[in-house]
């Protein structure tokens, strides 16, 4: 959750910035930011706390981790990508703009694999 408010907090700035500079070549950076860090991390954290995990949980917590990097991988990445033109850099920015996105993916999809593992242990300690 906490790391939910920070790319709120993040997706919010960018965008002020937008608004008031006028300049909206972040729009994508700050879309995603938004979506994937602060709406996807909270929908993420509503539900381990809706349903009982295990606290030891390896496949949560790879889950967890691999959301949160790929939150902060695929749109440095993209942002990166977009910047750097030009030389070895622009090969790193690519590739690590991929591998962002990659992992993130993964992380979709163990969350995906979680909801039919744990969906049927709805618990009352969200209330």
């Amino acid at each position: 959750m906490r790391f939910a408010a920070l790319f709120a907090l993040v997706g919010t700035f960018i965008g002020s910035h937008m608004a008031g500079s006028g300049g909206y070549s972040l729009r994508p950076l700050h879309a995603h930011i938004l979506v994937v860090g602060w709406l996807s991390l909270f929908a993420f954290a509503v539900f381990y706390r809706l349903f009982e995990i295990p606290e030891k949980s390896k496949l949560a917590s790879i889950q967890v981790w691999t959301a949160i990097i790929g939150s902060i991988t695929l749109p440095t990445g993209m942002y990166w990508e977009q910047t750097i033109n030009e030389g070895p850099l622009a090969v790193f920015s690519l590739i690590y703009y991929i591998v962002g996105g990659t992992v993130l993916m993964v992380s979709f999809i163990l969350f995906f694999i979680m909801t039919f593992v744990f969906s049927d242990r709805f618990s009352d300690k969200g209330s």
